[in-house]
């Protein structure tokens, strides 16, 4: 068992050459090391500090303390799009250092080191770092990828008013459920904000439409039509015709359906003009 004494002598000792401990540091990180400026730049990042720190909490086993530093950096290193092997090698890197300082501290002072209880208790330690700050790295970028769809999704659903009661959505692409229900809550909301009464979804543009998806949009134009708006379906093609009918799906009774949305735009344009 390695009493207090014992970890604040090796803080101590680790401290004290501090200087001599980044410079083989350093020379075990390679690929690090000539990036230290760049990264402290970039992000804001200061390698060497933080490494003086989680050798600390490691010879401490201050586990609050070294898993908050993961998180932290897991998150700075995610955000900054920083590369994450880079940050892998510069922790075994300090691992490294770590285990040839204790050996040193042990020769200069004459003490016999007890591996194996420094192994379990210092090995344990940075592998709880590095396992919180993987994680945190990870869970980061998903939410990062997640909000950036979701960005991305609903810029993929523009509903362009083109007079005060008539809107156009134009849908291309894929459609699969998630993309369904983001038209479903942008249709929704742009009709209750915008005062739509008559919506206009050209369908042209879309490269497949599964099933599930047809029946979900027959659910969309029921919403639609529980609005008080009026939709109207334009560029059905073919093979989305042939599927719904051996299907059984139609639209006829929740939407009027047009083959252009160039004519329908005409039609429809000219008798808001005339009333």
């Amino acid at each position: 068992m390695i009493t207090l004494a014992e970890r604040n002598d090796m803080i101590t000792y680790v401290t004290q050459n501090k200087s001599l401990f980044e410079e083989r540091l350093l020379s075990k990180a390679v690929n690090v090391a000539g990036k230290i400026k760049e990264i402290l730049d970039k992000g804001n990042i200061d390698l060497l500090h933080n490494a003086g720190k989680l050798v600390v909490y490691i010879i401490e086993q201050n586990g609050d303390d070294l898993i908050a530093l993961g998180k932290k950096q897991g998150i700075a290193w995610a955000k900054h799009a920083l590369t994450l092997h880079l940050k892998l090698e510069w922790v075994q890197a300090i691992r490294r250092t770590l285990w040839s300082f204790l050996e040193q501290y042990y020769s200069d002072n004459d003490k016999n080191l007890d591996f194996f209880i420094l192994e379990k208790e210092f090995n344990d330690q940075v592998d709880k770092f590095l396992n919180t700050l993987v994680i945190s790295y990870s869970n980061y970028k998903d939410e990062l990828i997640k909000s950036q769809r979701q960005i991305v999704e609903h810029l993929s659903v523009p509903i362009i008013p083109i007079s005060q009661s008539i809107a156009v959505l134009p849908l291309i692409g894929f459609m699969d459920s998630y993309r369904m229900h983001i038209i479903e809550e942008k249709v929704l909301n742009e009709i209750s904000r915008l005062k739509i009464q008559t919506l206009v979804m050209d369908l042209s543009g879309i490269a497949e439409m599964d099933l599930e998806e047809i029946v979900h949009f027959q659910k969309i134009l029921q919403g639609i039509s529980m609005m008080g708006c009026k939709a109207v379906i334009t560029g059905l093609r073919a093979d989305l015709v042939r599927k719904m009918i051996h299907a059984g799906v139609s639209f006829e009774n929740k939407a009027e359906t047009k083959s252009t949305l160039q004519q329908t735009l005409q039609d429809y344009l000219s008798i808001e003009h005339l009333v």
